[in-house]
């Protein structure tokens, strides 16, 4: 493959992977256009996932398996590990790559040409959910980005992420500098994206799929489809997770003192902060649908404090 294409690091976090891996690495190595060199780092598995890691890089320079580190106890510490851990300095483009999905030959050259098309520095897109029976489903993400959707949403799949060099590098300092507070993050991606959008990054949200998005029994976080994963999903709203995450982000990523209309809200309590976010509903959800779910989410838990 020529010097002369662009150079990606692409990261990929794997915990007994084995009935997917091989499929996703293949697709990973079959990129055009583009340099590339996987780095994987494997959470200690029980089904050989280790082992196959290992004799696969054996027989492939560009493939480099990272000494254990885990149990990391989920994706985004294993992707944090890789992040901090993997030198960047020989690269252009940083992607990050889950374990058991299947990317499109173009996938990396379609995003570098976004990427550089635009001045963006970062990018992400849609995907097509696949199950075992057959079924496939596009999930657009790809609605016009709001003021302040970052500190409540990621900007799609982080299996999609390609970040420029200066991002990538800007990323890996706040994940360095604040090690301890980022392992409590459980979405690597959002974060990544909180981070981008607040300090100043373009991030571009690609309408074409990319890649196809495995949908199975052991998805940590799958697609939101189907009555029985929306109540999953309203149950950690109703339990306080994600209103925790959606604070914890904005504590990691806003300026401090910022003039951030909703980053001041988010660091407030009470009923009132409540109220204040419901006005700016269609400022921090990307689809009308989930603005509609933010207000009432704040409404609702308003009227149940004391």
């Amino acid at each position: 493959m020529s010097d002369h294409l662009p150079r990606v690091a692409v990261l990929l976090a794997a915990y007994n992977g084995m009935a997917w891996i091989e499929a996703q690495v293949a697709s990973i190595l079959a990129q055009t256009r583009v340099n590339v060199s996987l780095y994987i780092s494997v959470d200690p598995s029980t089904d050989g996932t280790e082992a196959w890691c290992a004799d696969y890089a054996r027989i492939h320079p560009n493939i480099h398996v990272l000494a254990q580190a885990g149990p990391f106890g989920g994706a985004a510490p294993n992707f944090f590990r890789l992040i901090r851990d993997v030198d960047f300095s020989a690269f252009d483009y940083v992607s990050f790559a889950d374990q058991d999905d299947f990317w499109y030959p173009d996938k990396l050259e379609r995003a570098l040409a976004a990427l550089g098309a635009g001045s963006f520095d970062g990018y992400s897109s849609n995907v097509v959910a696949f199950w075992p029976d057959g079924r496939r489903l596009l999930v657009n993400k790809a609605q016009p980005q709001v003021q302040w959707d970052h500190y409540f949403e990621a900007a799609g799949p982080g299996c999609t992420y390609v970040l420029s060099r200066v991002l990538a590098d800007a990323f890996k300092r706040l994940v360095t500098e604040r090690w301890q507070r980022v392992q409590d993050v459980s979405l690597h991606d959002w974060l990544c994206y909180a981070f981008a959008r607040s300090a100043g990054f373009k991030w571009f949200i690609d309408p074409v799929p990319s890649m196809d998005y495995r949908q199975h029994p052991n998805n940590q976080f799958g697609v939101n489809a189907g009555l029985g994963s929306a109540v999953a999903r309203v149950r950690k709203v109703i339990q306080g997770w994600w209103f925790a995450q959606v604070r914890l982000i904005c504590e990691l990523t806003a300026e401090k003192n910022s003039q951030d209309t909703v980053a001041r809200i988010l660091a407030q309590s009470g009923r009132f902060s409540l109220f204040r976010l419901i006005m700016r509903a269609r400022e921090c959800r990307r689809r009308g649908r989930d603005q509609l779910v933010l207000a009432a989410f704040c409404g609702l838990s308003a009227f149940r404090r004391r």
